[in-house]
């Protein structure tokens, strides 16, 4: 069987809480950092989803790919692998802001199946400031690595920037050029976190490429139906948490609900 082979594939977030380096960091806490990861991701596993992804959410304000350091590689890295040894289904990582060298590197020294990569090419206009494609970068690291079974999950149009400066050019034209430029899947998200886009958007990327496409925000137990059809993965965050806010515990019931569904439309 191949990696995503459930459909949809729903992968639940673990916010791995404030890292070293990062502004809300708190000397010595990186035991609780790591406890609290197993536990959302014992959760979300006891819940049912298909899959994990380990991201540092909380390590705002976020730095540029580049500008991410060691320190931050390392802990990711950590609390990671922390929770790949915790559960039974397969785990991805995100390193923010677009470092996908790094979510590389970490899931290359951990065992992680796949990195989330914001973006893949083009560019756009962050909160941090201008971010560019890195697909050559990754994927020059991937092969200089002997990675090559580690997946791409590319995102176009991502959630929390302006992308303005390449408006000229419609979504399907971006996601062939994820596509191009050899992503293993295409994540279409709404415009912030929590924020569904639109169907007809999701159902135009889905008929305009060949490989997956996952939604990256805003499923929720009473939309996920409608999108069924048209994607191949997801990935959840908010919604699995209390009252559908990130920050918040997650939510063992919210989780079990939304699992419920998809596996009543898988065997229908």
């Amino acid at each position: 069987m191949g990696l995503f082979d459930a459909k949809p594939f729903v992968i639940g977030m673990v916010h791995a809480r404030a890292l070293p380096g990062s502004e809300k960091y708190e000397r010595g806490s990186m035991s609780k950092v790591i406890d609290k990861a197993i536990e959302e991701a014992k959760i979300l596993e006891d819940g049912g989803v298909d899959g994990l992804q380990v991201e540092n959410m909380w390590d705002r304000p976020y730095k540029k790919g580049e500008e991410i350091g060691s320190e931050s590689v390392a802990a990711l890295s950590v609390v990671t692998e922390e929770v790949i040894n915790a559960v039974k289904i397969p785990v991805g990582v995100n390193c923010h802001l677009n470092g996908g060298v790094q979510s590389l590197s970490i899931a290359v020294a951990t065992g992680a199946k796949w990195i989330r990569v914001f973006c893949w090419v083009n560019a756009y206009i962050s909160n941090v400031g201008l971010i560019e494609g890195i697909a050559n970068k990754v994927l020059t690291h991937r092969r200089m690595l002997k990675a090559e079974h580690i997946k791409v999950l590319a995102d176009v149009h991502v959630k929390h920037g302006s992308h303005f400066i390449v408006n000229d050019r419609s979504l399907e034209e971006h996601a062939k050029d994820a596509e191009d430029y050899l992503a293993d899947a295409i994540i279409v998200t709404g415009s912030a976190t929590g924020s569904v886009p639109m169907l007809k958007e999701v159902k135009r990327v889905k008929e305009s490429v060949n490989i997956p496409v996952f939604v990256g925000s805003g499923l929720t137990s009473e939309n996920i139906i409608n999108f069924i059809p048209y994607v191949d993965g997801c990935i959840v965050g908010s919604y699995f948490k209390k009252e559908g806010r990130w920050f918040n515990e997650v939510d063992r019931e919210r989780v079990k609900a939304f699992m419920k569904i998809v596996k009543e439309q898988r065997h229908s």
